[in-house]
């Protein structure tokens, strides 16, 4: 069975357990306390050296980064469960594009905007409304290309459910209860898709924690 070392409600740890819903693979989540610092104990920092969740042990093969993790167990488990990533050529490109479209024009905005409104406040600290209206501005036109996206096509890569789809929810679900639900529903297209995602029984397994 595959060990998920990582705090239950972060981000990455539940996109790794998202796809292991997905994949329908076992998993035992072993429970890192972030508030008391279990990340920098010398026994976690051997197995993941920037001391960050999660990591997993998938029967003594170790490996951490949250998109490693999902690319790895998607193409493991390719035969089971959903297909997350395709294996024919062409549409395994337009994966891959889809993939950088939620790295670099999706994460890249919303991540630091959840830093500001969610992990902040959680450490007692004042987000920065300035940085987060930024962030705002760079965001916007990269969504209304999304509505354009998605006004062609069911997906980001096409009409099948991909893990670039799934990378999205656990920032994405984030960003919209601390305020910016008009964000995607102002886009009829965006909004469409985002109410398919985040309503797959998989992402509503472990959204309230891994």
């Amino acid at each position: 069975m595959v060990k998920l070392y990582g705090f239950p409600l972060s981000t990455c740890t539940r996109l790794v357990a998202l796809v292991c819903k997905e994949k329908e693979i076992p998993y035992e989540l072993i429970s890192v306390n972030l508030a008391k610092g279990e990340q920098n104990a010398p026994e976690f920092v051997a197995k993941q050296p920037f001391g960050q969740v999660p990591y997993i042990d998938d029967d003594g093969f170790i490996l951490y980064e949250s998109r490693a993790i999902s690319r790895y167990l998607s193409k493991k488990y390719q035969g089971q469960g959903t297909e997350l990533i395709p294996t024919d050529p062409q549409a395994e490109a337009l994966f891959e594009q889809a993939a950088s479209i939620e790295a670099f024009n999706f994460n890249a905005f919303v991540a630091p905007i959840i830093f500001e409104k969610w992990f902040k406040p959680f450490r007692g600290l004042e987000p920065n409304e300035e940085r987060v209206s930024e962030l705002l501005v760079s965001l916007n036109p990269k969504l209304d290309a999304y509505e354009v996206i998605l006004g062609k096509q069911k997906y980001l890569a096409g009409d099948s459910v991909t893990l670039a789809d799934l990378a999205h929810l656990p920032y994405g679900t984030a960003f919209y209860q601390v305020g910016f639900a008009d964000v995607f529903d102002s886009r009829p297209n965006v909004s469409r898709w985002w109410k398919d995602i985040s309503n797959r029984p998989a992402w509503l397994a472990v959204k309230d924690g891994a």
